[in-house]
């Protein structure tokens, strides 16, 4: 979701319903809202270090990217949550492809490391 700051307040929401009114009457069924990185993951002491780094990214990464906001955006329209799952080889690997992946969603590193 891109956007200008002048835009008028409630521009997403209108556009977001609109595009759902529009595949009602045209016979969709689902609109996907797509994903909220990170969120959903286990935080206890007996998850995966993994899972907890990406919590700890999840609560404490907002300058990075708005993880929360994002999730708290989408939650507004009653979504469905599904898990998703990434399957990667051990060890340091999985930073490289998730900063791969961040790369890709964002256009760039640039986009990885500023709002």
């Amino acid at each position: 979701m891109r956007f200008l700051p002048e835009a008028p307040n409630g521009v997403m929401d209108y556009l977001f319903i609109e595009l759902m009114l529009w595949g009602k009457r045209e016979g969709y069924k689902w609109f996907n809202l797509g994903m909220a990185p990170l969120s959903g993951l286990e935080n206890d002491v007996l998850a995966p270090i993994w899972n907890r780094l990406g919590t700890f990214i999840f609560r404490h990464g907002e300058h990075f990217y708005n993880f929360q906001g994002l999730r708290e955006y989408k939650e507004k329209f009653d979504p469905k949550w599904e898990a998703r799952y990434l399957a990667s080889p051990g060890g340091l690997a999985l930073p490289r492809i998730l900063i791969n992946i961040a790369s890709l969603i964002s256009g760039g590193l640039k986009g990885v490391v500023a709002k």
